[in-house]
């Protein structure tokens, strides 16, 4: 132990020597404190913290891993040639990847100040180089030709690390992406809809190919399709679609589709019995059965899947019944007016306010009117309720879906491809928070390069949940990160002896779910020692 004299004080530190070509010197040293900090320490009566700041850890360690896994710095760097500034570009499409993933509803300088990314990335920027406007600065120089050349790039890496897995495509719609101010000044004031098709690998839904469009201005769904996959020629892609799709496609002449078919098109098939469903997988889909038959499809004879939900069921018999509800209501308000003689329109006007009440189909179906008298002020109106109609509705609508395909898969299999679409929705909906900003003129090149970006964060965290899910977590891509999010890390500062105020940072607890996913990402090379 050696101690040092600064500004009339002496701070002890434990030294470690070793002969360097035969010449004993320090090789290492660590700080101890003064004598009173070392007296206190042996006494078992450290010095109490002088503040502490909680930070969220688990999130931002798996998601920084995965990026390192992908090499998305050097691939980005590639793709954009020699470059003088520091950080590189690749440094800011990591980052920008990293924020979106781990705290998409905050302002990034207010994110890059306060989380655990400072003490995680490597390599570790000068200080003072992340900021807003830098970062912004950076983006700017991901032209058109940059951003298909980093998605092809970072499509390649996740390719190399499913192997096999990667060599069969998805292509899938997901309508619903971004609302943006368009900054044309022929549009100013109106909000542009984006939509996103995606090419997504089978296994996991991984993104690997995108292309945003004007809603107002969709290319049919087929030709999005062909164009996508024409990126992936040596992948079989397998087209998804939903029912309010279908109609856009000829399945008679098309090969190579999962789908789902509009319920009143079959009726026949939903009114088969229960009996001949089958459980699909009580693991990945409690309480799901389905009925493996085949149906005339445009004129074909197809494979079709009927599946049953019991949590859809319960979620649409909710609606309905409060669609009903509201229904019932109005037409007592209605009877309750023509009644009171406030209400003086004629038959016309009165069975077309009932039709504006039950405009609703399936209400229509189990919900009747009568209507006695012909004069304004005499007419009344009577309701039922056929009760026999609403079971019938139930058990032949109700949590029910039919898919169509023309792949030989298992049904586990065809579900999990059909449900690609819903779980990118969820995805896209977690990382653009709230959406892009209103306030903001979302130019083309930003449209594109906020697209890129949510693109690839929803690659890394999907890349994330296929493994989780391949450890027998079956979690979606926000109850992954919401799970990783609550391993936190505790910074504690100590009063300062001389020198700089000394800190100490701990994780919190880990619940047995947050302890598996610790281990499963490799956590611990990046917790505090």
């Amino acid at each position: 132990m050696v101690g040092k004299r600064i500004g009339g004080r002496v701070y002890y530190y434990l030294a470690e020597s070793a002969r360097v070509d035969g010449k004993p010197r320090v090789v290492g040293q660590r700080y101890l404190g003064t004598a009173e900090d070392i007296a206190a320490a042996m006494s078992g009566s450290a010095p109490a913290a002088a503040g502490a700041r909680h930070r969220s850890f688990g999130d931002v360690a798996a998601v920084w891993g995965t990026l390192q896994r992908l090499d998305l710095i050097r691939r980005v760097d590639v793709v954009a040639g020699a470059q003088r500034a520091r950080p590189t570009l690749g440094f800011h499409v990591a980052l920008a990847v990293l924020h979106r993933a781990t705290a998409p509803d905050t302002e990034f300088e207010q994110w890059w100040s306060g989380c655990a990314a400072q003490d995680l990335v490597r390599p570790r920027p000068p200080k003072g180089a992340i900021t807003a406007a830098n970062h912004q600065r950076a983006l700017r120089r991901l032209s058109a030709e940059r951003i298909t050349g980093v998605e092809a790039a970072v499509a390649e890496a996740v390719r190399g690390l499913l192997g096999d897995d990667g060599t069969e495509a998805l292509a899938v719609d997901v309508a619903q992406f971004a609302a943006f101010t368009a900054a044309d000044c022929t549009l100013v004031g109106r909000d542009v809809l984006a939509g996103l098709g995606l090419v997504v690998t089978r296994d996991g839904a991984i993104p690997l190919a995108s292309r945003v469009y004007r809603r107002s201005a969709a290319p049919t769904f087929g030709a999005l399709a062909g164009e996508l996959g024409g990126r992936y020629p040596d992948a079989d892609v397998t087209l998804v679609f939903h029912a309010g799709q279908a109609a856009q496609l000829d399945l008679g002449a098309r090969s190579g589709f999962v789908g789902a078919l509009p319920l009143a098109d079959h009726p026949e098939l939903l009114a088969r019995p229960a009996a001949g469903h089958r459980r699909v997988d009580p693991e990945r889909f409690a309480g799901l059965t389905a009925l493996d038959t085949r149906a005339i499809v445009d004129g074909v004879r197809r494979r079709v899947i009927v599946t049953h939900s019991d949590t859809l069921h319960a979620a649409q018999q909710r609606a309905f019944t409060d669609e009903l509800s509201t229904a019932v209501r109005e037409l007592d308000g209605l009877a309750a007016a023509l009644a009171a003689g406030t209400h003086r329109g004629d038959r016309t006007q009165v069975r077309a306010e009932i039709s504006r009440i039950i405009r609703g189909r399936r209400v229509e179906r189990v919900l009747g009117t009568t209507l006695e008298g012909t004069r304004a002020g005499e007419i009344r109106l009577t309701r039922r309720v056929d009760d026999a109609a609403v079971a019938r509705l139930g058990d032949e609508f109700f949590g029910k879906q039919v898919l169509v395909t023309d792949r030989d898969w298992p049904v586990a299999e065809v579900v999990t491809a059909y449900r690609a679409r819903t779980h990118l929705e969820s995805t896209f909906r977690w990382l653009t928070g709230a959406g892009p900003s209103a306030r903001a003129e979302w130019t083309p090149h930003r449209i594109a390069v906020h697209t890129l970006v949510s693109v690839l964060a929803a690659t890394v965290t999907h890349l994330m949940r296929r493994e989780a899910d391949r450890a027998g977590m079956n979690l979606s891509v926000a109850e992954l990160l919401d799970q990783l999010c609550g391993i936190g890390e505790t910074v504690l500062r100590h009063r300062s002896t001389g020198g700089r105020p000394r800190t100490r940072r701990i994780l919190s607890d880990r619940t047995p779910r947050q302890q598996a996913l610790y281990e499963l990402f490799g956590l611990e090379r990046y917790a505090p020692a």
